[in-house]
């Protein structure tokens, strides 16, 4: 009986300091990172403007964090769902199917809120040479 209460207790102990030295690798992950992908930049017949046509993935849990556009951004959801926070609006739900404007030097940050990959097609209409987006606190 003693022996088979130490054998459980080693096991015990193992199974604790397994688990323990696991935690820490689980919080050190780095979240989702959101993706973009530039596929079309054009000139436009309005002088120094171009258009600008990206895709954005979010994996689920990711955000782009809060940020600006120096530009007209209009936005499709091809896939998934995506929380919109704009400052100085409610905060939005869009689902696969919608589509949601950002008007330019706007403060707004995307968040997935699903379980799937949210994937958006972004077309900016920028000033050209200008940078597309701009942090923002």
């Amino acid at each position: 009986m003693k022996l088979a209460c130490s054998k459980m207790f080693a096991v015990v102990a193992l199974v604790t300091f397994v688990g323990a030295a696991w935690i820490p690798a689980v919080y050190a992950q780095e979240p989702p990172k959101v993706t973009r992908k530039v596929l079309l930049k054009q000139d436009m017949t309005i002088p120094d403007r171009e258009d600008v046509m990206v895709v954005v993935e979010l994996p689920p849990g990711s955000e782009e964090g809060r940020h600006t556009h120096p530009a007209e951004l209009c936005v499709f959801v091809q896939e998934g769902t995506i929380l919109l926070e704009s400052e100085g609006k409610e905060n939005v739900t869009y689902k696969a199917g919608d589509a949601y404007y950002v008007g330019p030097g706007k403060v707004h940050n995307g968040k997935n809120i699903g379980t799937v990959t949210t994937r958006l097609m972004a077309i900016l209409v920028a000033e050209k040479g200008k940078p597309l987006s701009a942090s923002a606190k």
